[in-house]
């Protein structure tokens, strides 16, 4: 008999640790490097080689491009604080 276990968030953002992600917080606002560790207490993911990042859209082109970035090393963001996270190529 097999049992399958579900994966969670923790699982699966696991699998992306070592690359490039870029985490939205707010529509204007994110934090862009690569995912060093996942935290289960508190929930939260580190990024190492960490920048802030604006981000602008407009009615000719609405998806969000980046305008401006802050570098700032070593950064721990909070799972609730997330709005969006993407796994850069």
């Amino acid at each position: 008999m097999s049992t399958k276990v579900n994966p969670t968030v923790f699982h699966m953002l696991e699998e992306t640790v070592g690359r490039r992600a870029l985490i939205f917080l707010d529509r204007d606002f994110g934090y862009e490097g690569i995912l060093a560790a996942i935290s289960e207490n508190p929930p939260g993911v580190w990024l190492s080689d960490a920048e802030a990042v604006v981000m602008r859209t407009t009615l000719a082109n609405p998806l969000p491009q980046i305008v401006n970035r802050v570098d700032r090393s070593e950064i721990f963001v909070n799972l609730n604080s997330i709005l969006r996270m993407e796994v850069l190529h």
